[in-house]
């Protein structure tokens, strides 16, 4: 009994079986036909199919996986033996034993959860709210209407981009990014007290793939990651591209349940937390500073990795506190982007990170991308960030956005939605539906109508914010939306 034991807890420790075999009784004598050679196999194939082993990788040597499954090393050479046969694997004389390039299933990002109603699947928003007609309403998606942003300054910097030297059209970019728009981030990142060295910093292709790049390199499948509940849809479907275990934390007026954050660190040991510090993304709230110094407290007795996008930090009026500024990016990473207050056509991200953890990342960016962003969104970006109509436009868009909160809040509540909270900034407001409507029923609604609005399961791990809806105020100017809205209540 005691080997037996012995032996599910090494099976489980190496294979992360939720409940592992069982290698006693009678029959199971290892060998030729025998199950334990089944039992290998098996253990082999559900790696593969869920991707913990992936084409390339190398398997345990016969010995070390003979030793750990506790078989004989015969056993594990007839199952790599038929595992090869079946092309599942293949040997290299000298080397070992390694998964074939073939093995590795293609991965259905649909599958890899339950399948959820479409109406509140973060893919289908971002797809709705992306492929839908320019004269279509959005009051779900994510980003600033054309007439919002600065066109004329853009504009300006690519006709100076016209005349720069031919390199800049035609060649790859640097492994770390453009270093004109470089510098201008380290200014920036100064002024929110974050001291960091031009080694700490490099430019991503978007926001998005900053978040990707640490992710891939930080987690393993079966990691477990913490988010805000409610939080940005996309963390949620990225961290599924990464089979990565998604907890929520519940999300507060000034920041994440400090002392439900203290349990899931202790009780799940997370290996990363992902959270907008500034203008929460769906709820439009700021983290206050005993919250964030009580985050950071429980971050570093547990050994946490924070990523703090600060996508939507330049529509505060006052900073708030960041993580990163008090952390001084030792175990906080953070990441941005302009594609909310310069362009989402013309996009880049950033990395600011420890400098040991950037050398590593700019290798995953070349391994995935073959160099930084491209030398033409940086030079348009920098530009204009240089040019000094950035922070006059931002000083424009805060107060236009001041007008449409008050005035978008209004109208919902005369239709019996209620904002959860009046913002500091930003263009998010999360409301509640009166009467605990479906939100989901409204959205459905809605789009048969051709107006698309983001229900707040959609943003919800533990799928409790049904009677939420996120709205953007600056995509509700269109009267037909309102009109829409009310019948969508009615019927939903």
């Amino acid at each position: 009994m005691a080997r037996t034991a012995t032996i599910q807890y090494n099976r489980t420790k190496l294979y992360g079986y939720g409940r592992p075999h069982t290698l006693g009784g009678a029959g199971q004598t290892g060998g030729r036909g025998g199950t334990r050679t089944s039992d290998v196999m098996g253990a082999i194939r559900a790696k593969v199919a869920g991707r913990a082993l992936g084409a390339g990788d190398r398997l345990p040597s016969i010995r070390s996986l003979a030793a750990t499954m506790g078989v004989s090393p015969s056993t594990v050479v007839e199952a790599y033996d038929r595992l090869a046969a079946q092309g599942l694997i293949r040997a290299r004389r000298g080397s070992g034993f390694y998964v074939s390039p073939t093995a590795t299933p293609p991965l259905a990002l649909a599958a890899v959860e339950p399948r959820r109603d479409r109406a509140v699947d973060p893919f289908w928003v971002s797809r709705q709210s992306l492929d839908a007609d320019a004269a279509v309403p959005k009051p779900g998606c994510g980003w600033l209407p054309p007439h919002w942003m600065p066109d004329a300054a853009l504009r300006r910097a690519v006709r100076t981009l016209a005349r720069a030297d031919a390199s800049l059209l035609t060649d790859y970019g640097g492994t770390r990014g453009a270093l004109a728009l470089r510098r201008l981030l380290l200014t920036r990142l100064a002024e929110d007290a974050i001291e960091a060295s031009a080694d700490q910093l490099m430019l991503t292709g978007s926001g998005t793939q900053a978040t990707d790049l640490v992710c891939r390199f930080l987690l393993r499948p079966g990691d477990t990651v913490l988010v805000d509940d409610p939080c940005y849809f996309n963390f949620r479907a990225l961290l599924r591209a990464h089979q990565a275990k998604i907890v929520g934390v519940p999300y507060t007026p000034s920041g994440p349940d400090v002392a439900r954050f203290e349990e899931i660190l202790a009780g799940e040991r997370p290996r990363l937390y992902i959270t907008n510090s500034a203008l929460h993304n769906p709820t439009a709230a700021s983290l206050s500073l005993p919250t964030a110094h009580r985050l950071l407290t429980a971050a570093a007795a547990h050994d946490l990795t924070i990523i703090e996008d600060d996508i939507f930090g330049d529509f505060e009026p006052e900073r708030s506190p960041r993580l990163a500024a008090l952390d001084g990016l030792t175990r906080v990473i953070r990441i941005g982007s302009f594609s909310k207050t310069l362009s989402a056509s013309v996009r880049c991200g950033y990395i600011a990170a420890r400098a040991d953890w950037i050398e590593h990342l700019v290798d995953l960016q070349v391994a995935t991308g073959f160099g930084g962003p491209s030398p033409v969104a940086t030079e348009i970006i920098a530009t204009v960030l240089a040019g000094g109509s950035y922070r006059k436009h931002m000083d424009e868009l805060r107060q236009k956005l001041t007008r449409a909160r008050r005035e978008v809040a209004r109208k919902l509540q005369a239709v019996g939605i209620e904002p959860w909270l009046m913002p500091r900034g930003g263009f998010f407001l999360w409301c509640r539906l009166a009467g605990g409507q479906d939100s989901t029923q409204v959205a459905r609604a809605a789009l048969r109508e051709d107006v698309v609005l983001a229900p707040g399961n959609v943003f919800s791990v533990s799928q409790t914010a049904a009677s939420f809806l996120r709205f953007n105020v600056a995509q509700m100017s269109d009267p037909r939306m309102w009109d829409v809205m009310r019948r969508a209540l009615k019927t939903s």
